[in-house]
């Protein structure tokens, strides 16, 4: 009896040393393979290196499932992945991006089967807003160039199955935006403020024009995950000519102004 007995406990102990292999050299494409199935294929991770715990890749951003727009942040970013704590167990992510980031954002995820929810420390980061291309129309046809400043106090993101659903306050400022419609180079420079209850699927998004050539006010809501948007956008007087084209594309022309609708 003694024999078998040793055998099955040597099977065991082979078995459960090979699960303890996959878990601390998991591959870092199982957490590509995540984050596009929790996004719906809007945000994908590719040409990974190392494990899912400590390794970098090309971030891209798409507009979805099918979508052929896509384009990859410059220099990718480089990750770590521990043990952590924020109101149950989760994960600590450390992320920072050469390109973007000054220090690393911390996040606690807690992933799931086809879904993902990240709850972000207080940051600041700057990223390109020629990203945006990948999102397709309209993003596509203005190609914007300029920087977008992105700063929080506090902010989640929970993705499930492709549903997007926020929680806090994200500020976003795109400063000194262009594009190859206008001749105006910079359009000018604003803000996007989203809060978003801790109850509730709803959150709110208030545009405002911070300075420049091209005038844009508006406010949203963010309801079971789909935005719906009022607003306008009109030329500053003596910028009406090098902007008539670009308001005719980006909204339905209303005497000088464009209005804005999206949902």
């Amino acid at each position: 009896m003694g024999a078998p007995r040793a055998r099955r406990w040597a099977r065991l102990g082979a078995v459960a040393g090979l699960l303890l292999a996959l878990l601390c050299f998991a591959p870092a494409r199982w957490l590509g393979s995540l984050l596009a199935s929790a996004t719906g294929d809007r945000l994908q991770l590719v040409n990974t290196r190392g494990t899912v715990w400590n390794g970098q890749g090309d971030l891209l951003l798409g507009g979805g499932e099918g979508s052929r727009s896509l384009t990859a942040l410059p220099q990718g970013i480089v990750w770590t992945l521990g043990p952590g704590w924020s109101a149950g167990p989760a994960l600590k992510l450390n992320l920072h991006s050469p390109c973007c980031t000054d220090q690393a954002i911390v996040a606690r995820v807690r992933p799931g089967l086809g879904s993902v929810d990240m709850r972000f420390d207080a940051f600041s980061s700057r990223w390109p807003a020629a990203m945006l291309v990948g999102l397709g129309t309209p993003w596509n046809t203005l190609r914007l160039d300029g920087q977008m400043v992105l700063q929080s106090p506090g902010f989640a993101v929970a993705w499930n199955r492709g549903r997007l659903r926020l929680q806090g306050q994200l500020l976003i400022e795109a400063r000194d935006l262009a594009t190859r419609v206008a001749t105006l180079r910079p359009l000018g420079s604003y803000r996007v403020d989203i809060q978003a209850r801790a109850e509730g699927d709803e959150a709110s998004l208030a545009l405002s024009t911070l300075s420049g050539g091209l005038l844009l006010q508006g406010n949203g809501q963010w309801v079971g995950g789909r935005l719906r948007f009022r607003g306008d956008a009109q030329a500053a007087p003596g910028n009406e000519t090098a902007l008539a084209n670009l308001l005719s594309i980006i909204g339905r022309r209303e005497g000088k102004r464009s209005l804005l609708t999206f949902g």
